[in-house]
């Protein structure tokens, strides 16, 4: 690979369009407080720690009115997009405010344990990789496939070669915004960016990631997460 694209500065983006239906409150859950900041901020301040993260874009719901009462809101680093009404969307929409041909690294904006060690991991992909990939944490579990009419067991699922997909994923830009367009054009359902380059042919690196990396679901991940801030960060 060319190292002057290597060298190059990454911009992160962060899909917070959401509004949290699954943990029943009545505000988006990364705007909920674990110790002194939102789970938002947490994420944000993850991202930053981070010497080649130069720009964080944060997708928004078109009636957020939360994000602007916070101190992040006046950092220059942080640039604003509104978002769509999925994911894919969302992340598109920061993509084509993006004016060069960065490596771009999105990262959901409910985890916010992310830890400065994958991050590195993560980012050194490029380094022998024209693709990219994700953090990632193989499946220790036995895992059931249900009988979707009664939630009986149909059968144990091997495995050997499953993955839980993770937070932050990591592209080059140009090669993102190409695969998102061809799979929402063709009614693709995307659940993650890595699967609108696995539609079109590509295959993204599994790295793997600490199990703390945590995504804020459900009320009780709230604790879980408070728990791993405590321990890891400083002041959190």
């Amino acid at each position: 690979m060319n190292n002057s694209s290597i060298k190059k500065d990454i911009i992160a983006i962060v899909p917070a369009a959401g509004i949290g239906k699954r943990m029943k409150i009545k505000h988006p859950k990364q705007y909920l407080t674990i110790g002194k900041y939102t789970i938002l901020e947490h994420c944000i301040f993850s991202l930053f720690s981070h010497s080649d993260i130069k720009q964080v874009i944060i997708a928004l719901n078109s009636n957020d009115q939360y994000f602007s009462k916070l101190p992040l809101a006046s950092n220059n680093r942080i640039l604003c997009v509104i978002g769509g009404d999925t994911r894919a969307k969302s992340v598109l929409a920061a993509l084509k405010t993006i004016q060069n041909n960065a490596w771009v690294l999105i990262h959901d904006a409910s985890r916010p344990c992310l830890h400065i060690d994958d991050l590195i991991r993560l980012i050194k992909i490029r380094e022998k990789s024209n693709i990219g990939g994700i953090l990632a944490i193989p499946i220790n579990d036995t895992i059931k496939l249900s009988n979707n009419r009664h939630n009986l067991i149909k059968k144990t699922v091997e495995r050997k070669n499953l993955w839980r997909a993770l937070t932050p994923q990591f592209f080059p830009c140009s090669l993102l915004i190409s695969c998102l367009i061809k799979a929402l054009t063709e009614g693709i359902d995307i659940t993650d960016e890595a699967s609108a380059l696995e539609y079109c042919g590509y295959n993204p690196n599994l790295i793997k990631g600490r199990n703390d990396n945590i995504k804020i679901t459900f009320p009780e991940d709230l604790l879980l997460a408070e728990l791993y801030l405590k321990k890891i960060f400083k002041g959190y």
